[in-house]
């Protein structure tokens, strides 16, 4: 097999890989039932005039499945990060008991829970259009090779095993949206 051929595959698993890296990543903020971390990703404070990513700036824990600590390392700023958490919109109102903020993570009605998995859907559905994108571009690269004179068997081949490689990763993203809306969906 030619190394342009090798590299190509490989490049194709690489990226469609950190596509598939990316979605599990999103579908983490995506709440599920219990409480998590990962539900305050995304909340910044303005931590002396630049926005700081909240887990740089406190301790995240969750002792249960019903709530989530936010134990800042400097106590001066829990009233900020109180504001940033009530303004990133998550729908949780964090009780600030002096040195700690506390979350109380209600549980979901069965109407949030669609809209989570729909959610969940639409990030599932833009890692295919990744997945896809990524063949795409795989293929056009098989092309040029077999304009600069690789044999066209092995670049036919190519495109084979590039489509072998991306129904792969279709069925790893619908199996990991079936996980998570499973995970969603029970109460």
């Amino acid at each position: 097999m030619h190394e342009d051929i090798e590299f190509t595959l490989e490049e194709t698993k690489e990226s469609m890989s950190l596509a598939v890296q990316h979605l599990e990543k999103e579908l983490q903020k995506v709440r599920a039932g219990k409480a998590s971390a990962q539900m305050l990703d995304g909340v910044k404070i303005d931590y002396y005039g630049i926005m700081t990513p909240l887990d740089q700036t406190a301790n995240i824990s969750t002792p249960d499945g019903r709530q989530i600590i936010v134990q800042p390392w400097d106590k001066s700023v829990l009233g900020l990060i109180d504001k940033a958490i009530q303004a990133a919109n998550l729908g949780f109102n964090p009780k600030n008991e002096g040195e700690i903020l506390r979350i109380q993570v209600p549980p979901l009605t069965e109407e949030r829970r669609r809209d989570l998995v729909k959610k969940a859907k639409s990030e599932t559905e833009n890692a295919r259009i990744t997945i896809r994108n990524i063949r795409r571009n795989s293929n056009e690269t098989a092309r040029k090779m077999k304009k600069d004179g690789i044999p066209e068997d092995e670049v036919d081949k190519l495109e084979i095993d590039i489509q072998k490689i991306t129904d792969d990763f279709i069925a790893r993203i619908d199996k990991i949206f079936e996980t998570k809306e499973k995970d969603i969906m029970t109460v």
